[in-house]
């Protein structure tokens, strides 16, 4: 009797006395069994497994995934629309961070075993820790593209809270703290100072700001260009469409701003709002000295000038703004960010807690005067 012929794939003796199995694949090309079998029912049965599979999972390439990692992700960085910063950081991320341990590694080849490794060692060394957070989701967002592409099955990050970031909890300064900085600083900077703390502007949204986009009258400030200090400096848009804003602002620092436009800025609609000491267009490396001494002669210790737009942020939530009118001072387009700015300081905490407190009070003492029964005790019939 002639044997009986596979329904799927076929298996052949090779002269070596083992046996391979091959398959058709939906692209109309045959592929080997990664290994050969000592018999043919071995074989046999990997070819049964293999038909299972493909039924049950869909038929996957066995030569996907073979690209490098190092390689993959410099041509994922590449076809991105990026700022020059978040360029920069990426490349940075990959060159210190990522590609030491994955460059030549097959992405099919990288296993969540080695990504704890990884993260592991980093995290044992004192240096570069704040950066793991931020490699860890680069590389995420890198093989979560390579699934979409059919490269591998599953992204294999899947490290619980490895791409959350444990930032310390920044200074919120008082208002007369940011006034005292503001009085100290050289003159050429106390608009500055000002306005990134009551507009919620980033650095390269101050230093790319002009004329034009500073509206006195209507008390508006509004953000359609940013500059990037990556070495050299680059004009941008900010990095986001959340980005491009109009920022309302306080009367309290319009006079502050119509004497900096009228001493200090560059002439012109066109011309930069600050400007460094010789009038050429602001640098943090040059702003960096003035900020420092500012901060030592009124003894705030560890500021930084970020720490102004995280202030103002705070500022308006305790003024009340919703969650939509946080993202839009700020310029986010996720809730997430904004919604830090929803929670209480500790001393406006208190406050509330104290007047709460008072309040109720109040109410019990004018009840028990008007010969009201005690309030029920938690928990009693009512």
């Amino acid at each position: 009797m002639a044997p009986k012929k596979r329904r799927f794939g076929r298996i052949r003796k090779l002269s070596s006395g083992r046996h391979q199995a091959r398959y058709p694949g939906p692209d109309g090309t045959d592929h080997p069994a990664p290994h050969t079998f000592a018999t043919k029912k071995e074989a046999d049965r990997w070819l049964t497994l293999k038909e299972a599979e493909i039924n049950r999972d869909g038929w996957w390439d066995p030569n996907a995934g073979d690209d490098l990692f190092g390689e993959y992700a410099a041509e994922w960085v590449a076809d991105r629309e990026l700022t020059p910063k978040s360029r920069r950081t990426y490349e940075d991320l990959l060159r210190l961070h990522l590609n030491p341990t994955f460059g030549n590694m097959r992405l099919k080849d990288i296993q969540e075993a080695d990504i704890r490794k990884w993260r592991a060692a980093k995290r044992r060394k004192a240096r570069g820790r704040s950066q793991i957070p931020k490699a860890y989701r680069l590389m995420r967002a890198v093989l979560n593209t390579a699934v979409k592409d059919k490269l591998i099955r599953e992204n294999p990050c899947q490290i619980d809270g490895a791409g959350q970031e444990e930032s310390e909890e920044r200074p919120v300064l008082s208002v007369a703290e940011v006034f005292k900085l503001a009085d100290a600083i050289n003159p050429r900077y106390r608009a500055l100072v000002l306005l990134a703390t009551f507009g919620s502007l980033r650095w390269g949204e101050l230093a790319g700001l002009r004329r034009r986009h500073l509206d006195l009258d209507k008390r508006t400030v509004t953000v359609r260009e940013t500059v990037y200090d990556i070495g050299a400096l680059e004009k941008g848009k900010p990095k986001s469409k959340a980005g491009a804003r109009t920022v309302r602002l306080p009367s309290l620092i319009v006079a502050d701003l119509r004497h900096h436009l009228e001493t200090y800025a560059a002439p012109g609609s066109n011309g930069f709002v600050f400007v460094g000491v010789k009038g050429n267009q602001l640098r943090r490396s040059n702003f960096t000295k003035y900020w420092a001494d500012a901060c030592d002669g009124v003894g705030l210790e560890g500021v930084h000038l970020h720490d102004l737009r995280h202030t103002g942020n705070t500022f308006a939530a305790e003024a009340g703004a919703s969650l939509r009118e946080l993202m839009n001072r700020m310029g986010h387009s996720s809730a997430r960010a904004a919604m830090i700015y929803l929670h209480a300081r500790d001393e406006r905490a208190q406050e509330l807690a104290d007047r709460l407190g008072e309040r109720a009070a109040e109410e019990l003492r004018k009840s028990r005067e008007d010969g009201d029964d005690d309030p029920p005790l938690a928990g009693a019939p009512i």
